[in-house]
């Protein structure tokens, strides 16, 4: 078996074995194949493709390239979820604590982010005194106690995706639906859990821009995981604009406490829910969504979901007292108030204008206004500033007033705050007619 030879059949259209695969993948990530020959073995796959099998065994192949993470002394069935990403989506600081208030065992492992904004541990790290990273026996310990951990990812979890990942992002190679899916799901193989629900966006802050794109994706992940012997289930969601009203680290555990007390945003609560309750089933703990979707209303209007995101951020080391006085926070120096006025004089159609709906929304741009304040990374190496983000007070569908406030931008910097609000300001079309329909949850893949 040879690389050259391996290229050439996969370039030809042909179908890579179990065998074939494995030899790709460990011998770049040994050294042993150079860049540019993956890189061309890549572009092959790019072009032509990989069956659901081939997709598995890549995945397979990555999740094995390093170590696995063994969640067996963990009473129950561990069910983990994974986002896609975007613009505001702070759905795991909710979940979480919902499902473990209802005895489902939640052991998991997030990612900084890299891009518009933080990640789940860039996020948790605005807590004061909260550690990101603690040992594997305390991990299964603090499970088995409280029923939630969320640590930082380890270095040598599925290591071929890392290293795979890095040649894609400058060969051209990233969006091909296997490849996407192989990275996502070797690193949620590797992590452990029993059963996966996957929360798919699609739409202008997305990576998949199509519905049919979205689709595509959340169909393969579910087939990679249901023929690795996981429970996996896939939920489309919308993300044409920001989820919720805070975009920005510690703005984002503010509101996802909010969220936990009963005082959520519609749509973020609506995605909330629905993941929570898919995860529910997936844990046997609920035999219907109906059944699911009841429960976990009852964890958040009795207040056990909050109690126990107290109770998780204690046992990690954080200050809860942050959850319950928000106040506390540490705040950014600036504040930017957004008026509807703002928005109308900023177009030459609508300066006259003195009420008008937002009609639709780049959120890409609503996201590079959070990283240009400093709530991203532009490199791996980036500091980002957890005090900067965007609160939202009218989402799309909204009519807003030459006086209203449709939004506030928090910054340590005056000239990135002016930059930040040019972006956001041209981010959003307006319209005189109320034409705005969308959904929220477009859809629910499953094994079947």
């Amino acid at each position: 078996m040879n690389t050259y030879d391996l290229i050439m059949k996969k370039r030809d259209g042909l179908i890579l074995d179990k065998e074939e695969i494995t030899y790709m993948v460990d011998g770049f990530t040994k050294g042993e194949i150079p860049d540019y020959q993956m890189a061309a073995f890549l572009m092959a796959v790019y072009f032509r493709g990989m069956n659901d099998k081939e997709t598995t065994m890549l995945t397979m192949a990555m999740a094995d390239s390093g170590d696995r993470l063994d969640l067996s002394a963990i009473n129950g069935v561990k069910v983990d979820k994974h986002s896609t990403g975007g613009v505001g989506d702070k759905t795991s600081l909710i979940i979480g604590p919902i499902l473990a208030s209802l005895g489902v065992p939640v052991a998991k492992m997030s990612g900084r982010g890299l891009g518009h904004t933080g990640g789940t541990i860039d996020k948790l790290e605005g807590i004061p005194g909260f550690q990101t990273s603690i040992s594997e026996e305390a991990f299964i310990r603090q499970v088995n106690e409280t029923g939630l951990a969320i640590v930082g990812q380890t270095a040598n979890l599925a290591p071929a995706d890392k290293k795979i990942y890095a040649l894609r992002d400058v060969t051209a190679t990233v969006d091909n639906i296997s490849l996407i899916a192989a990275s996502i799901m070797s690193k949620k193989l590797a992590a452990g859990a029993d059963a996966i629900v996957l929360d798919v966006k699609v739409g202008s802050g997305a990576f998949m821009k199509t519905l049919e794109d979205a689709r595509s994706l959340a169909k393969t992940m579910v087939a990679i995981g249901t023929l690795a012997g996981k429970h996996t289930i896939a939920v489309i969601t919308d993300m044409n604009e920001p989820l919720g009203n805070a975009v920005g680290n510690i703005l984002e555990v503010e509101e996802a406490a909010e969220c936990l007390k009963g005082n959520g945003e519609a749509r973020l609560m609506e995605v909330s829910k629905t993941l929570a309750s898919h995860m529910l089933l997936a844990s046997g703990k609920a035999f219907s969504v109906e059944q699911a979707e009841e429960q976990v209303e009852q964890a958040i209007t009795s207040g056990s979901a909050f109690a126990k995101m107290k109770e998780f951020v204690t046992a990690q080391g954080g200050d809860s007292s942050y959850l319950d006085e928000p106040s506390k926070f540490e705040k950014a120096k600036y504040k930017r108030v957004i008026t509807g006025k703002s928005i109308f004089l900023s177009r030459e159609e609508s300066s006259e204008w003195t009420e008008a709906y937002l009609a639709s929304c780049n959120n890409q741009e609503i996201g590079m206004a959070s990283m240009v304040l400093g709530g991203g990374r532009r490199t791996k190496d980036s500091v980002i500033d957890l005090t900067v983000g965007i609160r939202l007070f009218k989402h799309l569908g909204d009519i807003i007033k030459d006086t209203d406030i449709v939004a506030e931008l928090y910054g340590n910097d005056e000239q990135k705050l002016d930059e930040a609000e040019k972006r956001f300001i041209m981010a959003y079309t307006l319209s005189k007619e109320n034409n705005f329909k969308n959904r929220i949850v477009y859809d629910v893949i499953t094994s079947d």
